[in-house]
């Protein structure tokens, strides 16, 4: 096999220096011929060299001047990315990318990104005093976006793999005890809608699954709930393509809400979408828990006589006075309440799940059994409660020990 000819550098009339290399076949057969033009000749021996190894390695980038960092990933952001992704996920991306991104490298082009620049994002980052699960997310943007890109032939290489991710901690799980537990839903005694927080923490769903869940997917005589939805608060979009001059798409004359293949749009931005992952699941109802349901939903037709035709049919267990559903930032303020009503330290919703977990768990329930009740979508997220359930085991035997095995006389 002829080795191949190294392509010839000339100076033009131009004053610039120049060369013709070729990398590969056009589909119409034709040789795919790039022009090099630097002012050195270093430069274009240097960009032959790039454009030789790519040839070699069949990782061609395509013809054209290659986007900048910033108009690539606004690509990505707006047709690639919202096949995969929530539109509330999709709109966290752009603004990190805004916050984070764009102002330190949005104006470099991607074929010529180099690992120190996504250094230079995270760096900046990092001083700014940004989490590094927050770094970490960026990063893992970049990847994917980086990667599309790579193979359309926009870039020779996704740099972001050249580099090691960033690292962040994993939060630190802290459920509530189970006396803490007890005195939350005591606190909730003649209060409307008690029985949401006992399903929070009896079953350990989401808020949005608790929010969500609609009577047809609840069987009381079988002692079953099946989680089939959660409620979500989407933010409305500009519908005018950005020229009514208003920043947030909530306040945009011609506002729309993107709703996914399946979704349920119930009122203002709250809609109903499928859990992800393994999140769909059917989950028993203690006995206690039965009884308490159906005295919820006795109160809830009363509700919907007395409010007769204004009633929201939404069909949900937890709703408003008039059936409409409960905004999640209200729900959230309900549970500050509870919290200090109890004298219980401060906690968030989904404190709630993790309680659910670490009881379970500590009370010997298999732990693949509490991965298929709560709707984790591994084993190794369940087990991660190991160690909390561990330190509740321990102070059940010191309080065992100081009951039982106390020295004769001691008070």
């Amino acid at each position: 096999m002829a080795r191949r000819r190294r392509p010839s550098i000339t100076r033009g009339s131009d004053g610039l220096w120049h060369a013709w290399v070729t990398v590969g076949t056009k589909p119409n057969g034709r040789p795919d011929q790039r022009h090099v033009k630097r002012a050195t000749r270093e430069e274009v021996e240097e960009r032959v060299e790039e454009l030789l190894e790519q040839a070699r390695t069949g990782k061609v980038v395509r013809p054209g001047r290659a986007p900048t960092v910033q108009q690539w990933l606004t690509t990505y952001l707006e047709t690639v990315a919202p096949r995969r992704c929530d539109p509330s996920t999709v709109h966290g991306y752009a603004s990190k990318m805004r916050n984070y991104v764009y102002p330190v490298i949005g104006n470099v082009r991607l074929d010529r990104l180099t690992p120190e620049h996504l250094d230079a994002v995270y760096l900046a980052m990092s001083r700014a005093g940004r989490a590094d699960a927050t770094v970490l997310q960026v990063h893992r943007i970049l990847s994917r976006a980086l990667e599309v890109a790579f193979r359309r032939g926009m870039t020779p290489r996704n740099v972001a793999k050249l580099i090691d991710s960033p690292t962040a901690k994993r939060a630190e799980i802290k459920p509530l005890t189970e006396d803490e537990a007890v005195r939350v839903l005591r606190a909730t005694a003649g209060m409307r809608n008690a029985a949401r927080w006992s399903v929070g923490l009896a079953l350990g769903l989401r808020q949005g699954e608790a929010l969500g869940l609609r009577w047809e997917y609840v069987d009381l005589d079988a002692g079953v709930l099946h989680v089939r939805w959660q409620l979500h608060r989407r933010a409305h979009e500009h519908g005018c393509g950005g020229t009514c001059g208003r920043r947030r798409g909530g306040n945009c004359p011609q506002k729309v809400l993107r709703l996914r293949s399946g979704e349920i749009h119930l009122e203002g931005g709250l809609i109903l979408k499928a859990p992800k992952g393994k999140g769909q699941r059917t989950v028993p109802i203690p006995p206690e828990l039965v009884d308490q349901l159906r005295e919820h939903r006795e109160v809830q037709e009363l509700e919907r006589m007395m409010a007769e035709g204004a009633y929201a049919n939404h069909g949900l267990v937890f709703a408003e006075p008039d059936g409409s559903p409960i905004d999640p930032s209200r729900d959230w303020a309900e549970w500050k309440g509870l919290l200090a009503k109890a004298g219980v330290r401060d906690a968030r919703v989904h404190d709630g799940r993790h309680t659910a977990a670490t009881l379970l768990l500590a009370q010997g329930v298999d732990v693949r059994v509490v991965q298929e009740i709560l709707g984790h979508s591994s084993v190794t997220v369940t087990e991660g409660y190991a160690h909390v359930v561990s330190a509740m085991a321990r102070e059940a035997t010191q309080r065992i020990g100081s009951s039982l095995l106390r020295p004769p006389g001691t008070p």
